[in-house]
């Protein structure tokens, strides 16, 4: 090999071991290999428009965009009326079918948002019980179509620009609608092994809401028990900051001084009691927000916020709201709000201004559980023309009566005119860095072909191994995808094994469509690890999970999912020639 293939095998190793190290930043490692990609020469700029451009992933932009409008009608609130039952039994099945077949054509994490507080708050079962479940099903679902998640799509665009032929909707069906049934009826037993985690009242117990002492407070110099704040309803001073020492756990003599920072646990709701004692400023009140609506958010993996404090963030002027809650789980929050170090999968309580809703960073840093809506609600007409229109959009491109590209444009245009959704809602929306990430990875796959690479990977392949090798390379691409899903992002994953793939097939001489269906499976195969889906970690904090209930559930439930893909591929699709 010259010098620029191995230029090109450097930055893919270099790009895999950045993901490993900044997995909560996979977009912007994307977009430090994009950079090195041009200055280098490996790429040049027609590549790149080329690699912008590709159809595939226009295409899932467009249909993250038309979803949009189906999440401000009461579709998936509707579904979410009908699953709870009395009998485990039959909300266990209502639950994971209903949701299998939502994400086989909404978007996952909005499908799992909108079920997360109905099964969290229901009166009948742990809570425990059902979340996980609820994440596993709305993966599982994603494998029934090409539309079902983001890396089918993504597998889809690389095909496209590898071959000029795209994928089917129907391609995924028979081998997802086995994982379902047959992941399912383990799951449903393996069930039994979750833990029984429910909510106690309201389920803010882990908050902590942060209160100052202020200079001219009555409350200066009286006991916390002369003061009152040991008969708060649903709220319990667990501690106080004083002159950078914590006192825990608080006395019922303890003096109250000026300054001091009351730490207190309990249901956020009931936080306005806290109004009462004068002088006693929260967080969020000292930010002139606190007579607002509450919101609940969940911090998602790759925003800004992610090992910051909120006082560094610059959090108001970020979003025009203030925290009156953190919790944690699995870690005790201490100290000042102000001060804590956020983290992947916190849960914030948000007290937001006017221009909170208006945003357009707000997706790309919380997953909304509940509270303030940052999209107005659809009714009447327009809701029937958000619901009808989706649907029969994606049924006539299924059927091939319309290029789904083509009636996604037109859909969105019509979405846009009926003010079904905004502009704002497509800005604030926006993938930018789904974009960026696959965009970068076309790019990757014309260096590693401009450079010669996948022609030497091809023919040492095809001198080296023959026929008797597919099924053991086939599984070899396989697993390959699902460690990296589970290490790095899914459609991270996605990108990164596609040119491998194709390079094996074409050494091989056969059709590379098994190997390309493994590549779009194996990635949507992240069960083991709370962090490789965003669904995964939205149920491991609201559940109470803890790491190793997902990897109890998780192994046999992925090596059932590996059997039973390495077992219908070769089948569905034969290692026919190339």
């Amino acid at each position: 090999m010259g010098f620029s293939a191995w230029l090109v095998v450097a930055t893919f190793v270099a790009t895999i071991a950045a993901l490993l190290k900044y997995q909560s930043s996979p977009a912007r490692v994307f977009g430090v290999v994009l950079v090195f990609l041009l200055l280098s020469g490996q790429v040049d700029q027609q590549h790149m428009l080329a690699s912008i451009s590709n159809p595939g992933l226009i295409t899932l932009v467009l249909l993250m965009l038309c979803s949009v409008a189906l999440e401000k009608t009461r579709l998936l609130r509707l579904i979410a009326s009908r699953v709870i039952r009395p009998g485990y039994f039959s909300t266990w099945f209502r639950l994971y079918g209903s949701i299998s077949l939502s994400s086989a054509l909404l978007n996952n994490t909005a499908v799992v948002a909108t079920m997360l507080n109905p099964v969290r708050n229901n009166p009948y079962h742990p809570a425990g019980k059902l979340l996980l479940p609820l994440s596993y099903a709305a993966i599982l679902g994603g494998t029934l179509t090409l539309v079902g998640t983001s890396t089918n799509l993504v597998v889809d665009s690389m095909m496209r620009d590898t071959t000029g032929v795209g994928l089917n909707f129907f391609d995924f069906t028979l081998i997802g609608a086995a994982l379902v049934v047959a992941c399912g009826v383990l799951l449903y037993f393996l069930s039994r092994w979750l833990p029984d985690t429910a909510r106690t009242g309201d389920d803010f117990h882990n908050y902590f809401v942060d209160a100052e002492v202020d200079g001219d407070s009555k409350l200066i110099g009286r006991s916390i028990e002369e003061a009152g704040l040991r008969h708060l309803e649903s709220l319990f001073l667990v501690e106080v900051v004083r002159g950078g020492q914590l006192i825990s756990p608080v006395a019922p003599s303890e003096r109250i001084q000026a300054g001091d920072r009351l730490i207190f646990s309990g249901d956020v709701s009931k936080v306005m009691q806290l109004n009462q004692f004068h002088g006693l400023s929260l967080f969020a009140d000292a930010n002139g927000l606190l007579g607002t609506n509450l919101s609940e958010v969940v911090i998602r993996p790759d925003s800004v916020l992610v090992g910051k404090t909120l006082k560094k963030a610059g959090f108001r002027a970020l979003f025009d709201a203030a925290v009156v809650a953190i919790r944690r789980h699995g870690e005790r929050v201490s100290g000042k709000l102000g001060e804590v170090e956020l983290k992947a999968g916190d849960f914030l309580v948000l007290a937001v201004g006017q221009d909170y809703a208006s945003r357009n960073n707000l997706d790309k840093n919380f997953i909304q559980l509940s509270g303030v809506e940052p999209d107005s609600r659809l009714n009447g007409w327009r809701e029937w023309f958000a619901v009808g229109g989706f649907v029969a959009t994606i049924l006539m491109a299924a059927v091939g009566l319309v290029d789904l590209l083509v009636a996604l444009v037109v859909l969105l245009g019509l979405q846009v005119i009926t003010r079904t959704v905004s502009t704002n809602d497509i800005r604030r929306r926006f993938p930018m860095e789904i974009c960026l990430i696959v965009s970068t990875a076309l790019m990757m796959s014309f260096a590693l072909i401009d450079s010669g690479l996948v022609q030497s990977l091809s023919a040492k392949i095809d001198g080296t191994l023959s026929e008797d090798h597919l099924f053991a390379l086939l599984a070899l691409v396989f697993v390959m995808t699902v460690v990296l899903t589970e290490l790095v992002t899914n459609n991270a994953a996605a990108a990164l094994v596609f040119p491998i793939a194709y390079s094996v097939a074409t050494g091989l001489g056969v059709d590379p469509k098994p190997f390309v269906m493994a590549v779009a499976f194996g990635a949507s195969a992240s069960f083991i690890s709370p962090y490789g889906y965003q669904t995964n970690l939205m149920v491991f904090n609201a559940g109470q999970y803890r790491l190793n209930d997902f990897v109890r559930i998780g192994i046999p439930l992925s090596l059932l999912y590996a059997a039973v893909v390495l077992t219908l591929l070769p089948m569905v699709y034969p290692f026919g020639q190339g």
